[in-house]
């Protein structure tokens, strides 16, 4: 039965009415676990191995950023003593080019005072001009390593910047990669725990004296609502990350999506290929998933009832669709036979 279901034509057009299970009842019992979805394992190591790297990235990030401060704090402290020795080597320039210009407007006037005394003056006016040179060398040289650290300053502001920016893009996508681990641990979570198999179940009236019976999911398949209201076409399709079929049913953008029947919301968030999407637990570890949302109506933990609305049809960039899957456990099964198609 459930291959003869896949063989269906790729598109199916219905039209879907209000009808279905009339009212919704729930009583509460302790939960079961089901088996785990085999994909996840590997995809929870990708993830964490992708954390790691991150993690060792900002790490170099941050060494490089702090030797950079460094070398910015050390130039700007080189920097302050540099100005405090190119005034004083100034000072000196200045002393000692007045004293040398003394000794040579003196000129020969020593001679008065014999041989000796005009050798020992021109040794002094030579020790005065190698005086002024070396005062004027260290000037141009501490000029020069100023130019140098201003230059090395330049450098390293740019190059904090630039690696501030990368560092800022690197730490936004460890939070997103982290925000997206925390969305597939709360996704597997979704189909890991479920309620007895009389915990949410459908009722269907009928008049007053007849008796009312209470049924399950499971013993609901092939009478389950269907999940959009109005004229749909159907395709089976499959998402990433899953083996078994789902189904993309084409509506209006915008048009109301419904609860196949009654249950817990077990997730609503963003996750994925599925992009928004409202898993809900409809005991006996059976689950919908409804994908591909344009908005989301209920929250993690909301009891909702079938027919209730959980939401509207969304476009991803595929056209307006919901994608829908049902699940016995982490498993997906072909959801057609589900709403007796």
């Amino acid at each position: 039965m459930m291959r003869r279901a896949w063989l269906l034509p790729c598109a199916l057009v219905l039209v879907v009415g209000l009808g279905g299970l009339a009212h919704a009842g729930r009583v509460h019992a302790p939960a079961a676990s089901p088996g785990s979805d085999l994909g996840t394992g590997a995809a929870s190591a990708q993830t964490n191995a992708g954390l790691s790297e991150a993690t060792l990235a900002l790490a170099a990030l941050d060494r490089k950023l702090a030797d950079l401060e460094a070398e910015d704090e050390a130039a700007k402290k080189e920097m302050e003593g540099l100005g405090e020795k190119m005034a004083q080597t100034r000072a000196r320039v200045l002393l000692r080019g007045r004293a040398f210009y003394r000794m040579t407007r003196a000129g020969l006037l020593a001679i008065g005072g014999g041989f000796d005394a005009l050798v020992s003056h021109a040794m002094r006016v030579e020790r005065a001009r190698r005086s002024v040179a070396e005062d004027l060398a260290t000037e141009t040289a501490l000029r020069e390593r100023g130019a140098d650290l201003a230059r090395s300053l330049e450098r390293v502001a740019r190059d904090r910047v630039a690696l501030a920016s990368q560092r800022t893009a690197m730490d936004a996508a460890r939070l997103a990669m982290q925000d997206e681990e925390r969305r597939r641990e709360a996704f597997d979570r979704a189909f890991q725990t479920s309620s007895g198999a009389a915990d949410y179940v459908a009722v269907a009236g009928g008049p007053a004296a007849d008796p009312v019976t209470p049924v399950g999911f499971q013993g609901s398949r092939g009478r389950l609502l269907f999940p959009v209201i109005g004229r749909a076409d159907i395709r089976p399709a499959r998402r990433e990350g899953t083996d078994g079929p789902g189904l993309e049913i084409h509506a209006a953008a915008g048009a109301s999506v419904r609860a196949v029947f009654a249950g817990r919301v077990a997730f609503a968030d963003r996750y994925g290929a599925y992009g928004r999407i409202v898993i809900i637990d409809h005991g006996e570890h059976y689950y919908s998933v409804s994908g591909n949302l344009a908005t989301v109506d209920v929250r993690l933990g909301d009891l909702v009832s079938a027919g209730e609305r959980i939401g509207t049809v969304g476009d991803e960039g595929q056209g307006p669709m919901l994608y829908l899957e049902i699940r016995h456990g982490a498993e997906t099964v072909p959801p057609l036979p589900w709403l007796g198609l």
